[in-house]
């Protein structure tokens, strides 16, 4: 059984940076693909970023490319998402999510372990 742990999350100005870490409670963290998803009012969740187990191939939706870094660093069993030039549109729940496959990550289901989501407000 995996837990997951969110934090970092809060209210900033648009195009600012919040950096959100997700603790995993797995001695076998480094196994696992980490992923980032989120979930804005009134629409689906949807995926945002991945990080292979050994955190050098990373996979990000189109909207946050070149602007969300996802890292890792297993020793502290613990994946960041670096989330720089927010945008109102980047306002949702942030959810991280454990599995062993990157490909089930960015596919969005079939994942067993998901942390509990923190809100995240981009304001104007």
């Amino acid at each position: 059984q995996v837990q997951l742990v969110e934090s970092g999350g809060g209210l900033v100005q648009a195009g600012g940076s919040l950096r959100l870490s997700c603790a995993a409670s797995e001695r076998t963290f480094s196994s696992y693909s980490m992923g980032w998803f989120r979930q804005a009012p009134g629409k689906e969740r949807e995926f945002v970023a991945v990080s292979h187990w050994n955190g050098v191939t990373t996979y990000y939706t189109d909207s946050v490319k070149g602007r969300f870094t996802i890292s890792r660093d297993n020793a502290e069993n613990t994946v960041y998402l670096q989330m720089n030039s927010l945008k109102p549109e980047d306002t949702a729940v942030y959810y991280c999510a454990a599995h062993q496959r990157a490909a089930t990550l960015i596919k969005g289901y079939g994942i067993e372990y998901w942390g509990k989501g923190l809100l995240v407000t981009v304001s104007l």
